[in-house]
């Protein structure tokens, strides 16, 4: 049975009481957003593509940022845009996962 995405993607959007840390506060909402722009511009968007998903606590966020992309079950974690875009042409398009972004 084959899945109903290629590839499922879940930012974690967790916000935390203050002073803790959360992918919340790394500008994690607004870089999934982009994410999920950016999908649907290459045309990758919809069944048997990507999905774009926002999570909540996904219980990492002090390795935050962080992402998570199925079916490989491979965790990311990512600074800016240029991250992502890495993200989003090397492991979604390409299929090779971005080593130094990779988290254990």
């Amino acid at each position: 049975m084959s899945s109903y995405y290629a590839h499922h993607v879940f930012f974690c959007l967790n916000r935390r009481e203050e002073g803790r840390t959360c992918c919340a506060r790394h500008d994690a909402e607004r870089l999934q957003a982009y994410a999920k722009s950016r999908i649907k511009s290459l045309g990758l968007a919809g069944q048997g593509k990507v999905r774009i998903n926002r999570a909540g606590c996904l219980d990492r966020c002090e390795e935050g940022p962080v992402i998570v992309v199925y079916p490989e079950g491979i965790w990311y974690t990512y600074v800016d845009e240029s991250d992502i875009d890495e993200i989003i042409d090397s492991h979604l398009v390409g299929g090779k996962p971005v080593d130094r972004l990779r988290l254990p």
